[in-house]
């Protein structure tokens, strides 16, 4: 499924429902552009996968700005409002280590069109390649090593 960002705001805006009360359409357009700038991924997404964490990162990014917003109502006439705070902070919290995870687990979701290959190096045997008849074959005429796999006969 592919999300446009015009239907990860409705998608965002029914999730966090109540809390639409103290956010701007603006915050929604703000947070898919920090959800995009932080994982890398533009829209229209293009895996569920990227679907789920562009709106996880869009979600986490709203709970920062009601965090921000908060902030200055901490205490009102005695009356603290610590719990709103502890609460979206420890949300913060978990929804940065649950992206750590996903960055960890699913690398091949981030290369942008690279090859998983690439994601290591490359290891060179201390041996020697030679041709059916016996002619070193082991570096080219560059004189790099030629670490390509080469058809047995």
């Amino acid at each position: 499924m592919a999300l446009t960002k015009d239907e990860m705001i409705v998608l965002l805006t029914s999730e966090v429902k109540s809390l639409a009360n103290y956010l701007d359409s603006s915050d929604y357009d703000s947070a898919c552009d920090d959800a995009s700038r932080d994982t890398g991924w533009s829209f229209p997404t293009t895996s569920s996968f990227r679907d789920l964490w562009m709106k996880e990162r869009a979600k986490r990014y709203i709970f920062s700005y009601l965090l921000a917003e908060s902030a200055h109502k901490f205490k009102i006439k005695q009356i603290n409002l610590q719990h709103r705070w502890e609460h979206y902070k420890a949300t913060i919290a978990d929804m940065d280590r649950a992206w750590y995870y996903a960055k960890t687990e699913h690398p091949e979701e981030f290369l942008n069109g690279l090859n998983p290959a690439h994601l290591f190096g490359t290891k060179i045997d201390a041996g020697f390649s030679t041709d059916l008849v016996g002619q070193d074959t082991t570096y080219t005429d560059e004189n790099e090593v030629d670490f390509t796999p080469k058809a047995s006969d």
